[in-house]
């Protein structure tokens, strides 16, 4: 089984580089346009089906990717930041940059959030789930944090590693047929590179 992890595209709040966690924003115009602009390598991949997140900014992201109907999960969503939600980034890591940079590398909690292991947990579960299905390409629409939950558990990239996620970005990771899970893509998009992505 090859998963076609896609993030959603920018939302209202990565534009106001704000953290959201389970915060049900939605995209912001750009965030449908990188969405769009991935819409034609989806559609020619031709996943057998999609699984999304809950959350609206990825149910919109799945619906510019032509999309309307997946199957959605709560498993899926992104890690709750707790007391962090909706705060911009920028005065997190002035008050605690420490703090900051130990969540980003999962080895910190903020106040009232979701330990970064049971995060992996949940979203390595849910996508367990849906391996009991056969599906040569599975789609799965969701955050940047469950793209890097992911490629820990499976790759064993700790997330201390791993770049943000870019909107609206493929990553593709191979598993099974007896050999140890693969990463075939990460952070493409058809028109730019993103070095710069929000959490």
């Amino acid at each position: 089984m090859r998963l076609l992890l896609v993030r959603h595209g920018q939302s209202e709040w990565n534009a106001a580089r704000r953290l959201q966690g389970q915060a049900d924003i939605g995209l912001s115009e750009l965030g449908k346009s990188q969405a769009d602009t991935l819409r034609p390598v989806i559609e020619g991949i031709a996943p057998c089906r999609t699984v999304a997140s809950d959350l609206k900014r990825v149910r919109q992201t799945s619906q510019h990717l032509g999309v309307d109907t997946p199957r959605l999960s709560k498993g899926l969503r992104e890690i709750d930041v707790g007391d962090w939600t909706g705060r911009a980034i920028a005065d997190i890591r002035k008050e605690d940059e420490e703090g900051y940079q130990g969540w980003r590398a999962g080895t910190a909690v903020p106040p009232g959030g979701e330990p970064w292991s049971d995060f992996a947990d949940r979203v390595s579960a849910a996508i367990e789930d849906e391996r009991r299905e056969p599906c040569t390409n599975l789609l799965v629409v969701c955050h940047g944090g469950v793209i890097r939950a992911l490629l820990q558990r499976y790759v064993g990239l700790q997330p201390a590693h791993i770049i943000p996620v870019a909107p609206a970005s493929l990553t593709a990771l191979r598993l099974g047929n007896g050999k140890s899970p693969r990463i075939e893509l990460f952070n493409y998009r058809p028109d730019d590179l993103d070095f710069g992505a929000p959490d």
